[in-house]
């Protein structure tokens, strides 16, 4: 029987994809490890390889299908001894997430169509209702497309599905959604009479009054750009921020590095931010409690020091993470940043490289930024914005000089990390920064 190519879980917390692009079409011949397939997830843009040899039977997602579950069908691969008409009748449904890979060694459990998407749903929530369609069918309709229409009260019956075999899929909803302004609209001016409602914010989204504006392009929001609205959103409403900033001159680390640099050879080329991710690490092994995570039942206190590192791509940010920071030097730590980000604007990053960090990094000092407040990146407890290095008077032994200054900034979480315990880890993130020799040691 075909096998099935499923959408693959690329990440702990995904539930679903967009298929942002095919690299066969039916009838391409593929082996094991080729790609065959892009999927934009919530984080980035990465490459699926096919995980038997084959022939690409039927594609059943098609190229920019959004909103597609985890486990979702998206083709059939014809085996060596398979044609076409191993095609007829083939099973399409999805496959039990109890399986591993996508070769099917038994007969697969019927789709549970009805069933909430668990990994987002509240605990408490019940499963949404099959809606009823004529001659009492039920709706095909993605688990994440009954729940919206559940919680927006839009008729799945009344919702055409752009998904294979005609499932109502999420973008279906949504289009549905955005055409009721209009029809309450028609409803209030058929009855002038009735007294005027006070505009109620809508259930989900930001909807501002865009009354007066001039003309303008709109750009979808990409997975990753919802993504970082939600969790920023959430953490500036929920997580109490608190911010420090310290000066520190950074006249001897610039010497420092144009030496090193000199003598690294080919290849190595250390970086001010390298510097300061080193200069992070051995801080937070002197100040552990900085390196700290809250949760309602207690306190993570992180042994280890994996920085987080804010890496600007197409469309939006991630913060790929260097491992144990704290015990690498600075020409481990600059290789490993340049492959990192390397990868992230080429959208090759695997979950394992941005997931759990401890503690993040975003220097914005290359675009001339001379100081700014970052938002604190869940769950982590704290996070250090860096600005620009520019020349600006100081006093020295009472008199007036002229040195490299950079602001930095550190965003704390007052749940997992107390005013002290930040001002203890910025006192000797300074010190670092201005006796650069002592990172050497």
């Amino acid at each position: 029987m075909p096998v099935k190519v499923l959408m693959p879980a690329l990440s702990p917390t995904m539930t679903e994809g967009t298929l942002a692009k095919w690299h066969v079409k039916e009838g391409d011949t593929v082996e094991s490890g080729d790609v065959i397939a892009e999927i934009e997830t919530d984080k980035a843009t990465m490459e699926v390889e096919a995980v038997d040899e084959g022939k690409i039977g039927k594609i059943l997602v098609a190229e920019g299908s959004e909103g597609v579950p985890v486990n979702e069908v998206i083709a059939l691969l014809l085996e060596e001894d398979e044609d076409e008409s191993a095609l007829d009748g083939a099973d399409t449904s999805a496959a039990d997430t109890s399986a591993a890979g996508s070769k099917e060694t038994k007969e697969p459990a019927p789709a549970k169509e009805d069933a909430p998407a668990a990994a987002s749903a509240p605990a408490n929530a019940s499963p949404a209702p099959a809606a009823p369609v004529s001659g009492g069918e039920r709706v095909k309709a993605s688990p994440l497309a009954r729940r919206i229409a559940s919680n927006e009260g839009v008729d799945l019956a009344a919702v055409t599905g752009s998904g294979p075999r005609g499932r109502v899929v999420k973008r279906d909803v949504e289009a549905a959604m955005s055409s009721k302004p209009a029809e309450k609209k028609s409803e209030a001016e058929a009855a002038p009479s009735a007294p005027a409602a006070s505009a109620a914010p809508a259930a989900s989204g930001w909807n501002p009054d865009l009354t007066g504006l001039p003309e303008y392009e709109e750009v979808p929001n990409s997975g990753m750009r919802k993504t970082i609205a939600r969790r920023l959103t959430e953490s500036k409403q929920q997580v109490p921020h608190f911010y420090l900033t310290v000066d520190c001159e950074l006249d001897n680390l610039l010497a420092t590095r144009k030496q090193l640099n000199e003598k690294a050879g080919d290849g190595v080329k250390i970086s001010v931010n390298d510097f300061v991710i080193r200069a992070v690490s051995l801080a937070l092994k002197k100040v552990p409690a900085a390196n700290a995570i809250w949760t309602d039942k207690a306190t993570l206190m992180c042994k280890k020091q994996d920085i987080s590192v804010a890496v600007a791509i197409e469309g939006g940010l991630i913060t790929p993470v260097v491992r144990d920071a704290g015990s690498k030097g600075l020409a481990e730590i600059s290789g490993e940043m340049k492959a990192l980000a390397g990868k992230a604007r080429d959208g090759k990053l695997k979950p394992e490289d941005y997931q759990g960090g401890t503690f993040s990094v975003s220097n914005l000092g290359m675009f001339g930024i001379k100081e700014f407040s970052a938002i604190i990146n869940p769950p982590q407890g704290c996070i250090l914005a860096v600005g620009a290095g520019e020349q600006r008077p100081v006093v020295k032994d009472g008199a007036l000089a002229i040195a490299t200054v950079m602001s930095c900034t550190l965003s704390v979480d007052h749940r997992a990390v107390d005013g002290a315990v930040g001002a203890e880890f910025m006192a000797e993130f300074k010190k670092l920064i201005e006796d650069p020799l002592s990172m050497l040691l």
